[in-house]
């Protein structure tokens, strides 16, 4: 598995991605992404990778784009994000672990993560959080963990 700068990954490949109705129906609703709106997506995202402490990349198997993944801001917080296809789910541990170190390397003491409401429940984030609160964001409510970095 490679991480690499969300440029270096093909547009058509990450428009498939963001689009598929499996991964959407995990995360904020919002229309089908287009060309421009990809692009700006994309732009954000990068954007988003140069503030210090957040790092955003694309997720790479045997070459392949399976997600992206990242460290972002969310207000004060750094929020880790992992976003990758269904096919790829069993990837989630080790991109999880990766993105600690990430964290640990950008200087944070703790993490969160917002899951959606549509998500299950997941034993090994309750036992690892620090704290687990409900949060709502643009009108969604989401399982909020608060993740210690170590």
């Amino acid at each position: 598995m490679r991480y690499v700068p969300l440029t270096e990954v093909s547009p058509p490949a990450l428009l498939t991605l963001l689009n598929d109705p499996q991964i959407r129906n995990h995360l904020i609703q919002h229309p089908l992404f287009s060309t421009d709106s990809l692009n700006a997506w994309i732009d954000a995202k990068v954007e988003e990778d140069r503030l210090p402490g957040c790092r955003v990349r694309a997720v790479l198997s045997n070459e392949q784009l399976i997600g992206w993944c990242g460290l972002q801001r969310s207000g004060e917080d750094a929020e880790m994000a992992i976003v990758i296809t269904p096919e790829a789910w069993g990837t989630g541990p080790r991109i999880f672990r990766d993105l600690l170190g990430w964290a640990g390397e950008l200087g944070h003491e703790q993490v969160i993560i917002h899951l959606l409401d549509t998500r299950r429940d997941y034993r090994f984030l309750q036992n690892r959080a620090t704290s687990i609160r409900s949060t709502s964001l643009l009108d969604r409510t989401f399982t909020t963990y608060v993740l210690p970095v170590q």
